[in-house]
């Protein structure tokens, strides 16, 4: 067809566009090249590329990049819309994609390689476009982009022009700038305001480009090229590179078009192919199993960023991307501490001990001065959202210990950010100000069995160290907040209880009618009003597998008969089946998930099934020893895979809705792929492969599971104030800063006084010396603060009990 240029305008009309808003969530491939060179990063879905990220995983520079297919005067076909894909990896493990896009009225056929340059930050697609009815010169192809430049599709600056005589569309806001080239060259480019002036209306009317803006400044803009199909035979390469501006990139652009494609894509086979083989053989069961195994540790690798080894973003999407805008800067590509430790922990199971030791290093760089860290962060360390969860503080000490036990440690010396984090636990636990399901104040079983084993682990590098003092009160800490669990969150005698026919259940405690304070990342949000088994004085118990880590962390048995009636309780309350197997909600009432219509969570709707959740009931069997179990529930966790193998965050469990594109036992519109859930996947295949659970920690089985070991202490806390004590234990009081006790056995007839005494963690203690007080004897006692030379102005009271 012959080209026809249209009228060349300047700046294109209908400034500012349409609201931005990002794309689907439901990938089919994330990719990147393992050169640290390349600092691109892709998501595939709908059978094109969508957010592109550089220079970080955690910096998102477009919406979409597809193609449009016109015969010029009535034909219009959208390649994401208009065609049906098939997705292969390039080889297992391998995160290149071949997409054969086939127009769903069977005119035409688009066969494409997807890559990034290892030497370069380019995007290549290796594009053959192939007529199916009539010849190549009935049809016009067009590339359209969508800059969403910062994580913005608001104030993105477009241009047409070139680098060097090679003509390039140009995109850049602030200190980034991106160029999209083709091996063809162009016959006509445009560039124009999302829903007014862009290159899809402009074809959507005419089927040609009637109008050629050369700008479209400061808006939500979208950029077009006419690719010559005649001139390139219908073969063609499209580069879209990056920089600090358009001279950076459009040199990068055409860097890489002078390459041999097929030299490109072998240099990036290549490096996978080598990393791969580095790791561990895993897969229990399968060819599948092992094809999964190596796609997991490929997506865990893939969304580690190259800037700062070792950060690793929750995942590449966006949930409900495609109703989300500016105002969700992060989507799911920050950091969680919580889900950076799990996904070390799977690439270790891997085989891979330098990338969990450089994500060590990296959480050793971004702990708070207090010890903590933040509850999401960008890679840079700078916090997201301003919540404070108390596991996220412990899994690091954790993760620590699992490379010091699996002898991956190197060169790195942990014990100084393992000294503050325990220190903060110290200082703020055991009562949770958030948990693993970034609600409000609380007790979770998930979170308390993440910080009494995080305390254990202290204690051994402490020992480690040569300080066998703060050793020691590691662990009496650690035996207190043990023999409480059952206090703080194993609910009896409920309704709910009753009408499963179990004596109680292990249960998140928690304050009733939390307000929605929203929540990604691992999607967890609190809910309003939700229906719960019981309450206990004023606080509401969730039924939750969170219960699960009691045993995972090694606290107790998997056949305790608490743990057991638990279990009932979770499979009657939460457990779902579908067409690919059985699901778990993460809790009663939850509301993170599509409405039963469909329709996108929006801060409310109806909560699904987690994958994720199958594979923790999966490393419950294995430590219950039922390792047929676990095996048919990690089938169901690969089941429930995109067509791409890519784990969901969450399963629609309801009845299909194929309109929305939401079959039961399929992903939902939540994040995709969930970097926890590949790292789930590694581990469990890991523990499957070792017949014992890969992660659980060695101190807790041995001092409670093996030598049943109990607390000499009863540890007072002035943000968790027990109001009884057994008979025979020593009261402790933690305190901030230095004090005296003052205090009575005896109502007051006889008095004593002690002083604080520096615990070495950041924490002062008192000892009172009870022990000898009978049974139904209380406890008296004052605060005098050495500091501020003050008295609390209180006084308090702790019962003596029998045991």
């Amino acid at each position: 067809m012959a080209y026809d240029p249209p009228p060349q305008s300047a700046e294109a009309a209908g400034w500012p566009g349409h609201d931005p808003r990002w794309t689907s969530s439901a990938k089919s491939g994330i990719g990147t090249a393992l050169s640290a060179q390349s600092r691109v990063w892709f998501t595939i879905s709908h059978g094109i590329v969508n957010e592109v990220y550089y220079p970080r995983v955690d910096l998102a520079n477009i919406r979409d990049l597809g193609l449009i297919v016109t015969d010029g005067v009535a034909f219009f076909s959208e390649e994401k819309r208009h065609t049906t894909s098939v997705v292969v990896q390039l080889a297992p493990g391998v995160p290149g994609y071949r997409l054969t896009n086939t127009c769903v009225d069977g005119r035409y056929r688009i066969v494409k390689t997807i890559i990034t340059d290892p030497l370069r930050d380019v995007l290549l697609q290796d594009i053959r476009f192939e007529p199916l009815v009539g010849e190549l010169a009935d049809y016009r192809l067009f590339a359209l982009l969508a800059p969403h430049i910062g994580n913005q599709g608001r104030g993105n600056d477009g241009w047409t022009g070139g680098y060097k005589g090679v003509p390039m569309l140009f995109a850049q806001r602030g200190g980034c700038a991106l160029a999209l080239a083709s091996s063809a060259g162009y016959a006509a480019v445009s560039c124009g305001y999302v829903g007014s002036s862009d290159g899809w209306q402009d074809l959507a009317a005419n089927k040609r480009l009637t109008q050629r803006h050369t700008e479209a400044r400061n808006g939500n803009i979208a950029l077009t090229g006419e690719v010559d199909l005649t001139a390139c035979g219908g073969h063609f390469v499209l580069a879209l590179a990056f920089g600090r501006d358009d001279t950076e990139a459009g040199q990068d652009a055409r860097g890489a078009l002078l390459e041999d494609f097929d030299d490109v894509a072998a240099a990036f086979h290549r490096g996978w192919v080598d990393y791969q083989r580095s790791c561990a053989v895993l897969g229990t069961h399968g060819d599948r199993d092992s094809a999964e195994n190596a796609r997991s540790i490929a997506v865990l690798k893939t969304q580690e960023d190259k800037g700062h080894p070792g950060g690793i973003i929750a995942s590449l999407s966006i949930p409900w991307g495609s109703h989300k805008g500016d105002h969700d800067m992060g989507g799911y590509h920050l950091v969680w501490p919580r889900d950076l430790v799990e996904c070390a922990g799977g690439l270790l199971a891997a085989g891979d001990s330098e990338s969990a030791r450089r994500t060590l290093s990296f959480l050793m760089c971004t702990q708070e001065a207090d010890g903590h860290w933040a509850q999401n962060m960008w890679l840079d360390g700078t916090p997201y959202w301003t919540g404070i969860q108390m596991d996220e503080t412990g899994l690091p000490i954790l993760l620590a210990d699992l490379l010091r036990r699996t002898s991956a440690l190197g060169t790195v010396r942990p014990w100084p950010m393992v000294r503050l984090a325990a220190s903060y636990l110290l200082r703020n636990g055991p009562v949770t100000p958030q948990d693993r399901w970034e609600e409000e104040s609380g007790n979770s079983p998930f979170t308390l069995a993440v910080e009494i084993a995080a305390l254990l682990a202290a204690a051994d590098f402490a020992d480690d160290a040569g300080e066998a003092r703060v050793a020691t009160y590691l662990r009496d800490a650690a035996d207190d907040w043990n023999d409480h669990i059952e206090k703080w969150t194993y609910v009896t005698n409920s309704p709910l209880a009753n009408r499963i026919g179990v004596a109680g259940y292990y249960a998140r405690i928690g304050p009733p009618d939390v307000a929605d304070a929203g929540s990604p990342a691992s999607g967890f949000v609190p809910i309003k009003n939700r229906p719960v088994g019981t309450s206990r004085g004023g606080y509401e118990a969730l039924v939750s597998p969170d219960a699960l880590a009691l045993v995972r962390f090694g606290l107790r048995a998997p056949d305790d008969q608490r743990i057991v009636n638990t279990i009932a309780v979770i499979d009657a309350e939460l457990k779902r089946e579908t067409r690919t197997g059985p699901v778990w909600h993460r809790y009663n009432g939850d509301v993170y998930g599509e409405h039963d219509d469909g329709s996108p969570f929006d801060g409310t709707g109806t909560g699904r099934g987690w994958p994720l959740l199958a594979g923790e009931r999966a490393h419950y069997e294995i430590a219950a020893g039922r390792l047929d179990i676990a095996r048919r529930l990690q089938d169901v966790m690969r089941a429930q895979t995109s067509p791409g193998g890519l784990i969901p965050e969450q399963i629609w469990d309801a009845p299909d809705l194929a309109a929305k594109g939401l079959l039961n036992g399929g992903p939902s519109g939540s994040a995709m792929p969930l970097a926890w859930a590949h790292a789930e996947y590694v581990k469990l295949s890991r523990s499957l492969q070792d017949a014992t659970v890969f992660d659980m920690p060695p101190q807790t089985v041995q001092r409670y599971l093996r030598e049943r070991r109990t607390s000499d202490y009863a540890i007072w806390y002035f943000n968790n104030k027990p109001r009884s004590m057994a008979g025979g234990q020593t009261l402790r009081l933690s305190l901030r800063v230095p004090a005296l006790v003052h205090w009575s056995g005896d109502g007051w007839q006889s008095t004593h006084d002690v002083a604080g005494s520096d615990s070495g963690l950041g924490v002062w203690y008192a000892d009172l010396a009870t022990g000898a007080l009978p049974a139904g004897s209380v406890v008296h006692f004052t605060v005098f603060w050495l500091g501020a030379q003050r008295w609390e102005g209180s006084d308090f009271a702790v019962n003596v009990v029998a045991r």
